[in-house]
């Protein structure tokens, strides 16, 4: 290459010089324009905050076996699952691993394929990299000072803003207007004890307006007073954050709860708690492939459920992967039963001057649209208490702002209690 380079002519050496000029001027203006991965506000950061936060990183990064690169960016560290962050709990000194459930629902058993789709295969990006995790290890999002550098403060980092009643139904539209945070729900709170919930639902890419914002589809399983300073939360589902993940990929996320989100939990694997199992799926990681408008539909089935003998709380992804659980000790009502579940969307609007915000809910498309538009949760279920899968019964819903988010449900033989939700957000019957 030196010699050839040489031999050029001046004028054909002038052309390239040029043209990597222009070049590197038009990759100076993509960085510059991307905005949810524009991290240049945070050169002025100070030392100490920088000192704390990398602290902060070696807590929670625990040494990898080894380091998977994802095409998204992402790192993947395959960490011994006997050191994983969960046995930092205080509550956990003496917790001893559960290897399997004693039991899964409904005489379920447990299959290797995490594909819950019609036919279509469902993975994450980082397994498109080829290597898995070695056994004996679990994969593990590594976490980054731009992650932490983009919440709040280090406090906030990994941490749901708390979250108001939706069992409050008559004040529920004044009170989720007011905190920013918007939802389409269905929803069963049961004087009978519940331990568990499954739903399968699609995924697709909403779009995100600004940073501070984020769009998700989940489940909730609660227990305790909602309006109370001790309501415990188990959630899992997908969802896209630019604030906490730093880009719009949908992922794959968990997060608990037994203060109503006052000063216990987070997201994913971002605080001790959660103790990893399966080496195959990484909670907090990008999924793929996606839902597309009257296209292929993509979905995922989540299972969440108490263990009848142990008491811990499982988490299964797809064809039943047992992703892990939520030790018993980690809770104070959920270490006995659910009362209540919820299934829907969220997402969160920021707009103070008047507008709506243009983030999406779903698919970013009003329920009616239906199948191969809007986005669903198909067959509703719950775990009674003889650890047995039942359709779900007395399911109500809410969308108190439907102008913007909506949601319609039904029910058929081949999907059960299910439902279309979502929206676009800001349109002219919603500005």
């Amino acid at each position: 290459m030196g010699i050839i380079g040489r031999m050029r002519r001046p004028l054909e050496d002038h052309h390239l010089l040029l043209m990597a000029f222009f070049v590197a001027i038009l990759l100076q203006r993509a960085v510059v324009e991307s905005g949810a991965l524009n991290d240049t506000r945070y050169r002025h950061t100070s030392s100490l905050r920088l000192e704390r936060i990398k602290r902060h990183l070696e807590k929670i990064n625990k040494p990898p076996v080894l380091t998977i690169e994802s095409p998204d960016g992402d790192l993947i560290d395959c960490v011994d699952e006997r050191k994983q962050l969960a046995f930092d709990h205080p509550l956990l000194k003496n917790h001893k691993i559960q290897k399997m459930p004693t039991e899964m629902p409904g005489g379920m058993k447990v299959e290797r394929d995490t594909s819950d789709m019609e036919g279509e295969g469902i993975s994450q990006m980082w397994h498109l990299n080829g290597t898995r995790c070695p056994k004996g290890t679990v994969p593990i999002r590594r976490t980054t000072v731009q992650d932490v550098l983009r919440a709040k403060s280090l406090y906030h980092f990994g941490k749901k803003r708390s979250r108001v009643s939706l069992s409050r139904r008559n004040d529920a539209l004044d009170i989720l207007g007011n905190n920013g945070h918007e939802y389409a729900v269905a929803y069963t709170e049961s004087s009978q004890n519940i331990f568990g919930a499954k739903a399968t639902i699609n995924v697709w890419d909403p779009s995100i307006q600004v940073r501070g914002e984020f769009s998700l589809s989940q489940i909730w399983v609660l227990s305790g007073a909602f309006e109370g300073p001790d309501l415990n939360s188990i959630e899992a589902g997908w969802q896209v954050s630019p604030k906490l993940y730093g880009d719009n990929r949908p992922r794959l996320f968990s997060y608990w709860t037994r203060d109503t989100y006052r000063s216990t939990g987070c997201y994913n694997l971002l605080c001790a708690g959660f103790v990893q199992k399966d080496a195959r799926i990484s909670i907090g990681a990008a999924i793929s492939p996606l839902s597309s408008y009257a296209g292929k539909q993509y979905d995922i089935s989540i299972l969440v459920w108490k263990d009848p003998k142990e008491g811990n709380w499982w988490m299964s992804f797809g064809a039943n992967t047992l992703i892990g659980y939520w030790p018993k000790e980690l809770f104070t009502n959920l270490a006995d039963h659910a009362t209540a579940v919820e299934w829907g969307g969220e997402v969160v609007n920021t707009r103070t001057n008047g507008q709506h915000t243009f983030t999406q809910m779903g698919s970013g498309h009003f329920a009616e649209e239906g199948f191969g538009k809007a986005s669903y949760f198909r067959n509703l279920q719950l775990v009674d208490s003889n650890n047995k899968l039942i359709q779900a019964q007395d399911v109500s819903t809410l969308a108190p702002n439907s102008n913007c988010y909506n949601i319609k449900m039904d029910n058929s033989n081949d999907w059960g209690t299910f439902f279309f939700y979502g929206g676009p957000g800001n349109n002219p019957k919603c500005p």
